[in-house]
């Protein structure tokens, strides 16, 4: 049997793990390693055309699947391109490992053609960024980018240089048991003692979700159930807590509706349960807090709290459920819940006035459409923008859904590059790219990786020639918009001359055809939907300090958007409310 060479014992060390697929770009350095994962079963190469997508595809399916993801880039610019998606992917705690080849060992430090550092570069967006220098090292080093990945839920880095990668590899490499799954993390008994206390002595308790809830979703409707808790999310936690919850109340921040901000700033003890929510404008200061959370560090650097909880939000409530004791007060809670539906019936009133004769269409309508035509298990990735907006307010999930998107680290262009790693890990599931012009525009490239592998990806580009969001963040600061618009092409006709489906709709009576069309065929396709650039947003509860970094709305100029099929779910819940 033929010696393996490094690139050769890396791939399969990858394998050993999980890896699937790598996404990349070819290029000199990367050859051993491309080459060695021709050669192998068990994990395929998946070429893009830009390597910023390779890391947003790599994040994508780690979210999806809870399984370590690859990509690469070759030396110098090409795995530079490699950082914003790999920021991405820490920030939203997906696995990622990323091999960022090098420049000739011999080489480092000289000043090499295309010579950058990526040891250092990458660390400040990884939980380990490393250089092998010899191929002794490499099996051990690669093991601990692989744990250092998977245990801690984030990315690693390995930079590897060309002509080690094609060294022969050591014969006796020591390997070990790699691990590929992360334990769960139960607080101690003095922590969960310190909270059922907390918890018995308030009369009004309101929960407030992240995407730490995953997996949770029955452990949080019981603790809910039992402490008669107005439950709240972050848009992270949207998909894991909104369906199926009789003691929902919306959401809270610059994207939020109903009356989660009331529930968190009228009850006298809060739990954060699972949420790293950046804007701590929108939470209280002068109410308990008490925060459940998997990863330390993110513990009390949003609020001021009276109790800390090191744990995972499952494990925590299973603990907590069996020891609260029962409230039988509601009155909190369906005072909230009257809130809540109150706030969704006026936006939906505005909403629904004329909306299917409105030209431009109304994103909102287009958004509301296409959350009752896509399937029940559909994935969606959503462009940061405005389309985080109509995702937020639209989407409905059911527990089969995905919503995915760059909600930590807010890049542009997310949406279809994150689709096209949701659709490789299963070519049959319906994956739905949202997308804004200006995101699509800034990595159009990649629609032809969709044409390339056949994926049946469907882009609905919500087309309004303009950085919506940016116009936002200007007018609040009271400028004028400028350097915003586009000016776009026919999005469909480029779809179609790339061999794939497209449809152009301008009017609204078009819309549910081409969704439906779109939707049946079988490969890649692109609706390209002209919307009205002035159908802007507005959160419902505002004060000055809240606008600093983001974008808030001027009310003269707000169409107020509905909020789908959550009204639905909000009267239903009203129904559960005593009269008196």
């Amino acid at each position: 049997m033929a010696k393996q060479n490094v690139a050769e014992q890396f791939v399969d060390i990858l394998v050993r793990a999980g890896v699937r697929r790598m996404y990349g770009v070819v290029g000199d350095s990367l050859n051993p390693v491309v080459d060695a994962i021709r050669r192998t079963d068990g994990i395929e190469w998946i070429q893009v055309r830009h390597e910023e997508t390779a890391a947003f595809a790599a994040g994508a399916e780690a979210q999806i699947t809870g399984r370590l993801a690859a990509c690469a880039g070759s030396c110098g610019p090409g795995n530079l391109h490699l950082i914003n998606g790999l920021y991405d992917a820490q920030r939203s705690m997906a696995p990622v490992i990323a091999l960022a080849s090098h420049i000739p060992s011999g080489e480092i430090g000289l000043g090499y053609f295309q010579e950058t550092h990526p040891d250092q570069l990458f660390r400040e967006c990884s939980h380990y960024s490393e250089l092998i220098s010899n191929p002794q090292q490499m099996p051990r080093l690669l093991q601990s980018a692989v744990q250092h990945a998977i245990g801690r839920s984030g990315v690693s880095v390995v930079a590897l240089p060309g002509d080690i990668a094609a060294q022969p590899a050591p014969e006796k490499a020591v390997e070990h048991a790699l691990v590929t799954a992360r334990p769960t993390v139960r607080p101690g008994d003095g922590e969960i003692e310190k909270l059922v206390r907390l918890v018995d002595e308030a009369d009004r308790v309101t929960l407030f979700c992240g995407s730490g809830t995953a997996g949770a979703h029955a452990e949080v409707m019981e603790f809910a159930g039992r402490v008669k808790a107005p439950v709240g999310h972050a848009l992270r936690g949207k998909e894991w807590i909104q369906y199926d919850n009789p003691y929902d109340v919306g959401m809270s921040g610059l994207l939020g509706y109903g009356a989660a901000y009331e529930a968190t700033h009228e009850c006298d003890l809060l739990v954060l349960l699972g949420t790293d929510f950046p804007y701590n404008a929108f939470l209280p200061d002068d109410v308990k807090i008490v925060q459940v959370d998997i990863r330390p560090e993110h513990l009390g650097r949003r609020s001021q709290l009276d109790l800390a909880v090191w744990g995972d939000v499952r494990e925590t409530l299973r603990a907590l459920n069996a020891r609260v004791k029962a409230k039988t007060d509601r009155r909190f809670l369906d005072r909230m819940l009257k809130k809540h539906a109150d706030a969704l019936e006026e936006v939906v009133k505005a909403y629904t006035r004329k909306v299917e004769k409105h030209t431009p269409i109304h994103p909102e309508y287009v958004a509301s459409v296409l959350d009752e035509l896509a399937d029940e298990d559909a994935v969606f990735t959503v462009d940061t923008g405005m389309c985080n907006v109509w995702a937020a307010r639209y989407l409905s999930p059911n527990g089969k859904r995905r919503i995915i998107g760059s909600f930590s680290h807010g890049s542009m262009a997310n949406a279809l590059p994150q689709a096209i790693g949701a659709q490789f890990t299963d070519p049959g599931r319906q994956v739905v790219s949202m997308s804004g012009d200006g995101g699509f525009s800034m990595l159009m490239g990649d629609f032809l990786t969709l044409v390339q592998y056949d994926l049946p990806v469907k882009v609905v580009l919500f087309n309004n020639s303009s950085l919506g969001m940016v116009e936002l963040e200007m007018l609040v600061s009271g400028l004028p918009s400028y350097g915003t618009r586009n000016k776009n092409p026919d999005f469909a006709a480029i779809a179609r001359a790339a061999g794939a489906y497209g449809v152009r709709v301008e009017k609204p009576k078009q819309l549910t055809g081409a969704l439906k069309d779109a939707f049946r065929h079988r490969g890649p396709a692109l609706v390209d939907v002209v919307t009205d650039p002035n159908a802007l947003s507005i959160p419902p509860k505002i004060s000055a300090e809240m606008v600093t970094g983001f974008a808030l709305s001027a009310s003269k100029i707000v169409l107020d958007g509905g909020v789908g099929r959550m009204i639905q779910m909000a009267r239903s819940n009203l129904r559960n409310v005593p009269r008196p």
